[in-house]
């Protein structure tokens, strides 16, 4: 079994964030003044830790799968070295930087793969998303000739596991309110450009995932907003989560619980646009704000990544591959 685990990159250092940040906007170089904003952001959080969360999930995930599949004949060893793989194999590579999609699907060629099954860390479906991992997977393959059968798994936002993650650390954070029933839970998710967003699968997803925690913990004043729009003339779906803290101060409330669903791991867009920025726009209004954790590479979000594989790559022997 060969997994492709995607995820959306992250530099390393200052001087990787200008290329990174090229290849997001598709080659086009940012300005100086938006290249300088960037950085600030990166330099205000410190470092973003996406980078070593994939590799872990990566890491995790072949355990996992591993752990449910038969047996490998060759014993495992405490010796330094490579790492003993079994029957399962998690390869990982990112949208906007090393190691890129493309660097695994021909790692993934050359070690001899027939099939694969891909996963995106990221659970609701979009063309500016879960579309576009698909296609720079397929581009690739397009230009090896084809050498592999591969399947994705395009959504999981309404998988009991992932519902059930949430809600646990929601409910984590319900026990820090001082008054549960008068707080706002806001579920958030990556803004996207409307042109992509247009027949609403998107939207109704995210939403499908919030009413759901809020269903299962029986929270009496939910909402979801968006955060993360990009720097472009084109216009983007909104509200944003700091216009949806202005309004939660109008309407009287006092606290706030945000939760990332459309984020599992923790990295730039958490850190600068809940932890910083939203943070600052409710000191300002007088709202406390409190962030549930994000899934990261925690066993109960694992989990979710093992069964949705399992189930893909059932696909194969229904298809016959």
């Amino acid at each position: 079994m060969n997994v492709l685990l995607m995820a959306y990159g992250t530099p390393y250092r200052r001087e990787e964030i200008e290329p990174y940040y090229t290849d997001i906007r598709r080659g086009r170089p940012p300005s100086p003044e938006l290249l300088a904003e960037l950085e600030e952001r990166y330099h205000l959080i410190g470092r973003s830790p996406l980078s070593e969360i994939t590799y872990a999930q990566a890491i995790r995930l072949e355990a996992a799968l591993n752990a449910s599949l038969p047996l490998y004949p060759t014993p495992l060893t405490a010796s330094p070295g490579p790492r003993v793989r079994g029957p399962a194999r998690v390869y990982h590579g990112t949208k906007h930087w090393h190691p890129f999609i493309a660097e695994a699907v021909r790692a993934m060629v050359e070690d001899g793969v027939k099939q694969a099954v891909g996963i995106v860390a990221a659970p609701h479906f979009s063309a500016r998303s879960i579309a576009e991992y698909r296609q720079k997977v397929e581009e690739t393959l397009a230009e090896l000739g084809h050498p592999l059968a591969f399947r994705l798994v395009e959504e999981y936002y309404d998988h009991p596991g992932y519902i059930q993650a949430l809600a646990n650390r929601v409910l984590e954070q319900l026990w820090r309110l001082r008054e549960p029933g008068q707080a706002l839970f806001l579920f958030t998710a990556h803004s996207i450009p409307e042109k992509a967003a247009q027949d609403g699968r998107y939207q109704a997803q995210v939403r499908t995932t919030a009413e759901q925690v809020a269903r299962q913990l029986g929270l009496a004043h939910w909402d979801i907003a968006w955060q993360s729009a990009g720097r472009t003339p084109e216009p983007w779906i909104g509200p944003d989560v700091n216009e949806k803290l202005e309004e939660a101060s109008k309407a009287g409330f006092a606290e706030v619980v945000v939760t990332a669903v459309g984020f599992p791991s923790d990295h730039l867009e958490v850190f600068y646009d809940l932890d910083y920025e939203a943070q600052n726009t409710a000191a300002r209004l007088g709202l406390r704000l409190l962030r549930t954790r994000s899934l990261n590479a925690d066993p109960d979000y694992i989990e979710v990544l093992r069964d949705l594989v399992l189930r893909e790559w059932a696909g194969f022997a229904q298809k016959g591959d």
